[in-house]
């Protein structure tokens, strides 16, 4: 049985349209919103380089280890796992436990992003700069926000719907280079404006004082969250490569493609923010939705007879970010439905719909008619505590099972061999000193600094 599924299963059409595929998962809303900040708050260029050392050191070893896991197994995470062994299920059911978990409230904020692209287009640039009561005021709604979370999940669904090669291909073959275009296109256009350039320059620019061990772990828990490492996604996405296809070269191609639209899209918001707040420090204040929702639309309404147009393709563009990742995050679910119950994707496809939108109403509900429940503490909602537990705790976690998986119980070799059908993999030493010593210490730094921060013990 396990034979014929796996010759029934989806492939992509070829090595680029994985690499694409890839780094439109890793390419999503983190790259938008927290990647500038973190480069605000850390030096700038000091914050730059410090995360270009990690994608293509520890960030690329990952990715190749678990590329390579889904190819040789042919299958998802549990079964990739519970390929060689039984007892080994419970860590692919661990990695498959993060995106379900993840998934619902990502649409919430897809749908944030969706309303953000309409809004510059009925309301006007002048609505949303109001120092954010538009924002407020859309998320607690009881019924506009839930409107626009199934609108994007809408589209996410109807991709996924189509298949692998019908569907998600035809969809990042769209939305990667559209992204690309607008964000160099935004960027450049940013960088005319009064006080841009003295931004772009405190971004670029490293201030090595601001190193720090700190730096070091918000550069790790960044890349960590943006490459969609250790939540089953990249193991989802080797299963359906072909044999003949390189792993290594694909892997740092993906490396380079998130490198790369983290590094403008830092330019264009630090840029951007800067105008308006005119300093680094005033920019790293704002994180998150907060820096996206409030403070850049009181950017845009500067820009006079352009405002609209800028703001409307700035959302576009995150909103291409935020369906790219979602869909590979839905397919991953698809994918571990359909081997998990043997089932056709067609069902598994319902499965997942019915799932994602409950779990999205539910979260949802922690704005408006359940906001009184708060489980990390005053102010703190039902979202952010879906973001902690599968972030902060689950994804490290996954990670270090991985590596201590591949690392000393099936053996470096299992997946070097895999690797080598298809690539010369010249550094197969560096990558195993990687997996077993290396990555394993830095992925707990990460738990360890996560967590002591929710409780108020680390700053970050």
């Amino acid at each position: 049985m396990a034979g014929e599924m796996k010759k029934q299963r989806a492939s992509w059409s070829g090595k680029w349209a994985f690499i694409l595929a890839a780094a439109a998962s890793a390419v999503g809303l983190g790259n938008m919103w927290r990647f500038p900040y973190l480069a605000a708050k850390y030096g700038g260029g000091t914050f730059l380089i410090t995360y270009l050392v990690l994608v293509f050191t520890f960030g690329v070893s990952l990715l190749l280890l678990e590329t390579a896991l889904g190819r040789k197994t042919g299958q998802s995470a549990i079964g990739a796992f519970k390929s060689f062994g039984k007892k080994y299920a419970f860590i692919g059911i661990l990695a498959s436990a993060v995106p379900f978990i993840i998934t619902p409230y990502y649409c919430i904020i897809g749908g944030w992003v969706t309303k953000y692209t309409a809004a510059y287009l009925v309301n006007g640039p002048a609505a949303l700069a109001d120092g954010g009561d538009f924002f407020t005021g859309f998320i607690t709604s009881s019924a506009e926000s839930y409107i626009w979370m199934l609108l994007f999940m809408a589209i996410v669904f109807v991709v996924v719907g189509l298949g692998v090669k019908g569907g998600i291909e035809k969809a990042n073959l769209f939305m990667m280079p559209a992204l690309i275009i607008m964000a160099i296109g935004i960027a450049i256009y940013t960088l005319t404006m009064p006080g841009a350039v003295e931004g772009a320059l405190y971004y670029l620019t490293p201030d090595f004082s601001k190193f720090s061990p700190e730096l070091v772990i918000g550069a790790l828990g960044q890349m960590f969250y943006s490459l969609s490492l250790a939540m089953g996604i990249m193991i989802t996405y080797g299963s359906y490569m072909r044999k003949q296809d390189s792993l290594t070269s694909s892997v740092l191609r993906i490396g380079g493609f998130d490198l790369g639209v983290s590094f403008i899209a830092g330019l264009l918001i630090v840029s951007a923010a800067f105008v308006a707040m005119g300093s680094g420090d005033a920019v790293a204040a704002k994180a998150g939705p907060s820096l996206m929702f409030v403070t850049l639309p009181t950017v845009f309404v500067d820009m006079g007879g352009m405002a609209t147009i800028i703001g409307f393709l700035f959302f576009l563009l995150v909103l291409f970010a935020a369906l790219t990742s979602a869909i590979s995050l839905v397919e991953t679910l698809v994918s571990i439905v359909h081997d998990g119950l043997q089932c056709s994707r067609r069902k598994a496809l319902g499965i997942v719909i019915a799932f994602v939108v409950i779990a999205g109403g539910i979260i949802n509900a922690g704005y408006n008619v359940a906001s009184f429940i708060e489980p990390l503490g005053a102010g703190s909602s039902m979202l952010d505590f879906a973001d902690f537990i599968s972030n902060s705790v689950l994804m490290p976690i996954v990670a270090l099972l991985t590596c201590v998986f591949v690392g000393w119980i099936i053996k470096p070799k299992a997946i070097i061999d895999e690797v080598r059908i298809s690539s010369k993999f010249t550094a197969a030493g560096a990558w195993t000193i990687m997996i077993k010593y290396i990555a394993p210490v830095l992925v707990i730094i990460i738990l360890v600094a996560y967590v002591a921060a929710q409780f108020g013990l680390f700053a970050m």
